[in-house]
């Protein structure tokens, strides 16, 4: 059963197959292992997984992101990171992480974020002397940061498949999405010094207040979306929202950059961004619900017996599964198909599933960077113009840094289980 499922997928993504098609006829080819075809039942499926609530934030999130990009907001924290820290030696690389953070904040979408980051910082880094390989493997390693830090488009979707509380993954992440920032900015300082560049002028207090009151708007939104789902006011979806309707307000109103002209623009981009996630999760749905019809979690909890003593080496295993299967397969599609077969599993083992949630979405953004599939990988590269053998001689300290801040989670689980605690 395994084997019919994973062949088909794997064979037509061989042959070049969009993944939402090449899940929808591996769903196909299961059906008729099982003896079960219908088409009404893939075309049920269809619209069901993707008629769902939580998934609304989605499009949401991505009109918001899109908002801030054409409303000023994206380049208002990039200039006030540059005044604070861009004097420093090696600052430009400072200014990506704190602005990877920042943007992370605000959107939650790895793709979104690196692209409109790349777009910004390269040009700046490599005119300043800074080696472009090196400078753009930052870039695209600060943008995963995206799928940690609340809002996270990836802990929404792996909230609606699990069950578990999208509000308590988005708590959960905050504390690891700085820990991949401060890890970033420690390997930084150890590689920077190699390049000869131009250190940016040091920037009066004047001038750094003025910047932090540019992009006070731009700072206000995380905390209202955090605070607001703290304080139970709204729901994430209902934070979506919101987050779509500050940054129309701010680019429209008080930062007057967005122009009328250009929102049907801005709302035709979110649109088709929007258009190839929904479709893939709901074309993985139909995977998904054949997968429990097929009874294939408990198939694999019988396997792992084993090792659900030994909670542990059972998450390591899984890590290490999840890390190979990033390398072939994007990061939507990965938590759609392994997240039926596996939460039944942790919960098995008595493994937290919200910090499962955590390491599981954590390790799939690392697959962001990993080569040939690696989303972001692709985005940095066309953003820089380099091929993805000289990027990935620019990255590996930085993703051998953010794998070191996955097996530390992995070791000693209250680095994600005691924050919790605080913000809920």
């Amino acid at each position: 059963m395994i084997g019919v499922f994973l062949g088909s997928l794997l064979g037509t993504m061989a042959l070049g197959m969009p993944i939402a098609f090449a899940l929808l006829l591996s769903g196909v080819a299961l059906m008729y292992f099982l003896g079960i075809f219908d088409s009404q039942i893939i075309a049920q499926n269809l619209i069901s997984g993707a008629d769902n609530f939580p998934l609304m934030a989605i499009p949401f999130f991505m009109l918001a992101g899109e908002l801030m990009n054409a409303g000023g907001l994206s380049q208002r924290i990039v200039k006030m990171a540059m005044s604070m820290v861009g004097h420093i030696r090696g600052g430009l690389g400072y200014v990506a992480i704190i602005a990877s953070v920042l943007f992370a904040s605000l959107s939650g979408s790895a793709v979104a974020d690196t692209a409109a980051l790349g777009a910004i910082l390269i040009p700046m880094m490599v005119k300043s002397g800074y080696d472009v390989n090196r400078s753009s493997g930052l870039i695209a390693s600060g943008g995963i940061i995206a799928p940690i830090i609340p809002p996270s488009i990836g802990f929404i979707i792996f909230g609606v498949t699990s069950g578990v509380s999208i509000t308590k993954l988005f708590m959960a992440g905050i504390v690891p999405g700085v820990l991949l920032g401060v890890g970033l900015c420690v390997t930084w300082a150890i590689v920077a010094h190699k390049d000869q560049v131009t250190v940016q002028p040091r920037k009066s207090m004047k001038e750094i207040l003025i910047s932090v009151r540019n992009g006070f708007w731009a700072l206000l939104l995380p905390l209202i979306i955090i605070g607001g789902l703290r304080g139970g006011i709204f729901t994430p979806t209902e934070a979506a929202v919101v987050a779509a309707a500050y940054a129309l307000f701010v680019g429209l109103v008080v930062y007057r950059e967005l122009k009328l002209s250009e929102l049907f623009h801005v709302l035709v981009r979110a649109a088709k961004m929007t258009s190839v996630v929904m479709f893939l999760v709901a074309a993985a749905l139909v995977s998904s619900w054949l997968i429990t019809v097929a009874n294939l979690p408990e198939q694999v909890i019988t396997l792992l017996e084993p090792l659900l003593d030994h909670p542990l080496l059972l998450l390591l295993m899984i890590n290490l599964l999840v890390i190979i299967i990033g390398t072939a397969m994007d990061m939507t599609p990965t938590i759609l198909i392994l997240t039926p077969v596996l939460m039944p599993l942790i919960e098995k083992a008595g493994i937290d599933p919200v910090y499962f949630g955590v390491l599981f979405i954590l390790n799939n953004a690392i697959g962001l960077l990993t080569p040939p599939v690696g989303t972001v990988l692709n985005v940095v590269c066309g953003v820089s113009k380099i091929s993805m053998e000289d990027i990935m001689k620019g990255i590996w300290p930085f993703l051998l840094v953010e794998v070191v801040v996955l097996i530390l989670l992995i070791l000693f689980p209250d680095l994600v289980l005691v924050p919790l605690e605080w913000f809920i």
